[in-house]
């Protein structure tokens, strides 16, 4: 059981944080995000919200630039620099969104017409809708309010606030795009000296975590020979590849069960599931098709390598191939992101804990096991201690129907966010209106 370090505000800390909880204005954090929402932003396609995002936190006093990875594409960031002596604290979300809002995504995203899917804002008394409302961009507007309020009370701050978003947040690869996505534009962005002591990482689900699991994609094989509707089943030469990857299919959902369970520990449960499978032409359903492919995405555990992950694979295939001699497989791992962990004494791990129990009055407890994979890992691989916060998600009581499973993720209840910003706020006074040796720097 993970135990929190007590360490209560001074008095002057918590006239701050009051303070600033006082400036909160959740009105204020539906108008920006439901203006950010109306701006699409799929990923490696962001410059227009990036750049929308620069100008709005320069007006509310950061100092704000829009940082291009190329001509459709950039991050953002604003800084407040505190009084000096103290630590970096960046609070960050990525600010694309996984999926592309048009046809492209149909029919694999179901039924499209829900008002979470669409690229566009919508709102409902407390209610915002749209393409990512809820992840990423409920996250950034909860950030920047929490900004606009330390800044609006006028806390004396020894350290630097530094808020800051990425294109390339969501577990995708876009070719097109300069193989946007996997974290790229987080690693473009701490390449260019946004170098912070600390991050704080806003995500779903109201539990404090110190680590995130990294990913693995694989594509499996199964071939067989080109053939043609009108022969009769036990022609010589002919061997179906679709019907035997029928069986792969199984053999594989329980392989990733037994991985999850065989490679848990810490507070991560690194779960696997098969996205998709391919094979033949719709246009030529005459000739069944010599492969068939099955890919995948399963997620690494931080102390798991990816390169271990591949071998424990490639010994199921071995498995496989021992037990069913008459199937003909072939693989690969074509992306691999590690994971990252925070030691949870680490100093912005246990401030968020203290403002978590602070808000609940509460012990935190222990987390559910994590499967979900942010750029938390990879702030965490260049060596930044991160604290991953959220809130209650899904939002539940939608007066709009919603898309089955995660959708758009395009829902957010505003009240449901406060909570998190009071703690968030915690954790910046708690962080920056100290000395660095204060924080074990």
């Amino acid at each position: 059981m993970r135990t929190t370090t007590p360490l209560p505000l001074s008095a002057e800390q918590q006239s701050w944080y009051e303070q600033v909880c006082a400036k909160l204005d959740p009105k204020r954090l539906q108008t920006l995000l439901f203006e950010l929402t109306d701006i699409h932003s799929p990923t490696g396609a962001a410059r227009e919200a990036s750049e929308f995002m620069a100008r709005h936190m320069a007006s509310i006093g950061l100092n704000a630039s829009y940082r291009p990875m190329n001509e459709i594409s950039g991050n953002v960031v604003g800084e407040m620099r505190g009084s000096g002596g103290g630590a970096s604290l960046m609070l960050y979300a990525p600010i694309d969104t996984h999926l592309e809002g048009d046809e492209r995504d149909r029919p694999w995203v179901g039924p499209a017409d829900f008002v979470d899917l669409q690229p566009r804002a919508r709102s409902e008394g407390d209610w915002v809708y749209g393409l990512g409302a809820s992840n990423p961009k409920g996250m950034i507007a909860t950030l920047t309010e929490v900004a606009t309020a330390v800044i609006e009370a006028g806390v004396p701050l020894v350290g630097d606030l530094i808020l800051a978003m990425a294109d390339g947040g969501m577990p995708v690869n876009v070719a097109e795009r300069d193989n946007a996505g996997m974290s790229n534009g987080v690693v473009h962005l701490l390449s260019r000296g946004v170098a912070p002591d600390f991050a704080i990482v806003m995500k779903p689900w109201n539990t404090v975590y110190h680590e995130e699991p990294g990913m693995g994609w694989f594509k499996l094989q199964v071939k067989g020979t080109l053939g043609y509707a009108g022969v009769p089943r036990g022609t010589p030469g002919f061997r179906s590849s679709v019907v035997p990857a029928a069986h792969v299919i199984l053999e594989l959902e329980q392989w990733l069960i037994e991985y999850a369970e065989h490679n848990a520990s810490g507070v991560v449960k690194p779960h696997g599931w098969i996205a998709g499978v391919r094979s033949g032409w719709p246009e030529r359903p005459a000739f069944p098709s010599a492969v068939t492919e099955i890919f995948f995405d399963v997620r690494i555990n931080p102390r798991t390598s990816p390169g271990e992950v591949k071998a424990q694979f490639a010994a199921f295939v071995a498995d496989l191939r021992a037990r069913h001699p008459d199937l003909d497989l072939d693989w690969e791992m074509y992306g691999s992101v590690p994971g990252g962990t925070t030691d949870p004494d680490n100093w912005i791990v246990q401030s968020a804990l203290r403002g978590w129990e602070h808000v609940e009055q509460r012990a935190h407890p222990e987390p559910s096991p994590l499967g979900g994979q942010t750029d938390g890992a990879a702030l965490r691989r260049f060596g930044i201690p991160t604290a991953r916060l959220g809130w209650p998600w899904p939002a539940e009581g939608s007066p709009e129907p919603l898309a089955e499973g995660l959708g758009g993720m395009g829902a957010t209840y505003v009240p449901d966010l406060m909570p998190c910003a009071h703690k968030i706020v915690y954790a910046v006074i708690d962080t920056l209106t100290r000395k660095r040796e204060e924080l074990g720097l």
